[in-house]
């Protein structure tokens, strides 16, 4: 397994590229500093299976960095890390191309499984996203009411519509211009969100939710 790690803190990517190489003997971690750094390496490793970028970098908005490394390689992973833990930034960054968003208050164990379903072409999605939780007026917190418009990405109501229209996933990924990998993943957690298990279910429930 080849990573790449983009972050301009050089501590944390020492400890994060120490953590990563207990994965095994053969893994590699390379580092670069900022997304620029990043995406000069790209022509040099092309055997890589994923980033870890940071979404917050000085010079550097990370969504931006997110479309450079999609339009560049397109069935390379990202996964994002970030201190951030606001929803609406997790959803921009999935609708922008990552496959997987990890706040770095989390655990390693939480990081290494999120790699690993994104490696399997799943997308890690945090808990944050879709269980928000609001304060009422007694001070308590309770979960706010589900709303698939809120939990699904952009772009993940716009494949949706596809499925809706019986589209197959090489179709999907030719139009929209994506791998069937990434195309695959994102069904995969429409499926989740929707609380679905096939395309049909899925088709009906966005219907139903006013999304298509």
């Amino acid at each position: 397994m080849k990573l790449l790690i983009v972050d301009d803190h050089a501590v944390l990517r020492e400890g994060l590229a120490a953590l990563l190489q207990q994965i095994g003997p053969e893994t590699i971690v390379i580092q670069a500093r900022n997304a620029s750094d990043a995406m000069a390496l790209l022509p040099d490793h092309p055997d890589l299976d994923v980033v870890l970028l940071d979404l917050m970098m000085p010079g550097t908005k990370g969504v931006d960095a997110l479309s450079d490394f999609g339009r560049t390689r397109p069935d390379l992973p990202v996964i994002v890390l970030s201190s951030s833990e606001d929803p609406a930034d997790v959803r921009r960054a999935l609708a922008a191309g990552a496959l997987g968003y990890v706040p770095k208050s989390v655990g390693h164990r939480v990081l290494l499984s999120a790699i690993q379903l994104v490696l399997n072409g799943e997308l890690y999605v945090p808990p944050l996203v879709l269980q928000e939780v609001s304060l009422n007026a007694d001070g308590g917190a309770h979960k706010a009411d589900f709303r698939p418009e809120q939990a699904l990405t952009a772009r993940q109501i716009e494949i949706l519509k596809f499925v809706s229209e019986g589209a197959a996933n090489k179709t999907i990924a030719n139009v929209l211009g994506l791998s069937e990998k990434t195309v695959k993943a994102h069904i995969t957690a429409i499926f989740k969100t929707l609380n679905v298990v096939n395309r049909t279910q899925a088709a009906a429930a966005g219907r139903k939710a006013g999304l298509i």
